[in-house]
């Protein structure tokens, strides 16, 4: 792991765990992928560790802003490291592929709700369905009416 992650955790007061780094790591490598997903490359990377102490550290990670936490309708909760800006995501219903997409840039309609209630409102999350080029390109998926 890079010496600016290790500095990363200590500058906020995180404790430095090789399940820490991995986790961050596994994240940073697969974009968009389930904690299940997560837990197979932290063991791949760093070998024996228990599921409940990846689930802890995707927990923490989060709750720190380190990694952000994304949960599609019927669809299991994934990371991403990229917690820089208000970006959105394209689902595909076919297969679950996730991709970004930029936010509008300069004047930003999703940040302005038709009504706060009072609200400071600083993110939308907007997530977008459809069918990827992939599925759409499969008979069954392409005809389908999803």
């Amino acid at each position: 792991m890079p010496q600016d992650t290790v500095q990363m955790l200590r500058d906020r007061g995180i404790q430095v765990t090789a399940q820490r780094l991995a986790v961050l790591n596994a994240v940073s490598a697969r974009p968009h992928a389930a904690a299940d997903d997560l837990v197979g490359d932290v063991r791949a990377s760093i070998g024996s560790v228990s599921r409940q102490a990846v689930f802890d550290a995707l927990a923490m990670l989060t709750e720190e802003g380190l990694i952000r936490r994304i949960q599609p309708a019927r669809s299991a909760a994934r990371y991403e490291d990229r917690v820089d800006d208000n970006h959105h995501h394209l689902v595909c219903r076919g297969c679950g592929r996730m991709v970004d997409v930029d936010c509008a840039v300069g004047y930003r309609p999703c940040l302005e709700a038709a009504e706060d209630h009072g609200f400071t409102i600083d993110e939308a999350e907007v997530i977008y369905w459809g069918i990827c080029p992939v599925c759409q390109a499969e008979p069954a998926v392409a005809g389908s009416s999803a």
